[in-house]
């Protein structure tokens, strides 16, 4: 009687099957979508390249000249020779804090709300729906909104036109972007992790808070740390709500009182002098422009390190 073999069970046909999906032939068309990605990559890297080049040819004179006291002084659109962004840089950090105390917390709150006790609910779908949609809303209807609502609740301080209502308005805009990248990390967690603490007698929040969201950690800071260099960058709502695009002078006045009053940031002070006429003021748009790009570049940097320091792979 003869054996049983794999070829008589069928195992010709596997083997034939397997060598056919695993044959090292040429992809034409693999290689054509990899070769034009790497292209319009190599592209995107030229352009920002050209125009750093650019920023620091035409900055060349105030780095050489005063790159410490441009980078310490007030904001004056009437003499280039005095001017600097010292206040803009300080009000684009003040900026930033606003919004990584108020954006981050709610924005994560309603992203664990959404994917963790609603996320089959009919209020869910269309929350995710809004919330999506709100992420595509030009910045400065966020401005509008600030003017409306935020400038009056801080009427009190110097008509509500101070930082506090721009971080406020800034807030408002990553909110959502907030939002979807929590979301996302939290959707990215294995199911298993929640079914591994409820089997040992968890409650839902002691899973939530001691198991989802320290895995989902790596995606939801990355997205925090890219939203707010966006908030970083922007212009528009800061100026409808009424940041100085002059001159600013602060005297003596504690942090609290300048909390209050007249502010300013790097995306305000950029659009200020690229409005003066004159080859010193266009020196100082490129500067003022390149520290931008550093800090916003740094910001990328970081959500970059936290994203391979903690990445966890299931």
């Amino acid at each position: 009687m003869p054996l049983t073999t794999p070829s008589s069970m069928g195992g010709s046909a596997a083997k034939s099957m397997t060598e056919g999906l695993t044959r090292k032939g040429l992809d034409v068309r693999s290689k054509v979508v990899e070769i034009v990605l790497i292209s319009m990559l190599a592209l995107s890297l030229l352009v920002l390249l050209i125009l750093i080049i650019n920023l620091m040819v035409q900055s060349w004179s105030v780095w050489t000249d005063r790159p410490s006291d441009f980078l310490t002084t007030n904001l004056n659109s009437q003499n280039a020779a005095s001017a600097g962004i010292g206040q803009a840089i300080r009000g684009t950090i003040i900026l930033c804090l606003i919004v990584a105390l108020v954006s981050f917390p709610l924005g994560i709150a309603c992203a664990v709300y959404l994917e963790e006790y609603s996320s089959t609910s009919l209020f869910a779908r269309i929350t995710r729906v809004n919330v999506r949609n709100l992420a595509g809303v030009p910045s400065i209807v966020y401005g509008l909104l600030g003017l409306a609502i935020f400038v009056k609740v801080l009427d009190n301080w110097n008509g509500g036109r101070n930082i506090l209502a721009g971080g406020l308005a800034l807030s408002a805009l990553v909110l959502p972007i907030v939002v979807i990248t929590a979301s996302e990390a939290l959707r990215a967690v294995p199911r298993s992790i929640r079914e591994g603490a409820f089997g040992v007698g968890a409650t839902q929040w002691e899973t939530i808070r001691s198991h989802v969201v320290p895995a989902a950690a790596p995606g939801i800071l990355t997205g925090t740390v890219l939203s707010l260099a966006r908030a970083a960058g922007e212009a528009a709502p800061i100026l409808l709500i009424g940041a100085a695009t002059g001159l600013l002078r602060t005297g003596d006045q504690s942090f609290v009182q300048q909390l209050q009053g007249p502010f300013t940031a790097l995306p305000v002070a950029i659009f200020s002098y690229a409005r003066q006429p004159g080859e010193d003021f266009r020196a100082l748009t490129a500067a003022a422009s390149i520290v931008l790009l550093v800090m916003v570049l740094f910001m990328n940097g970081i959500a970059i390190w936290l994203r391979n320091r903690y990445e966890k792979k299931w």
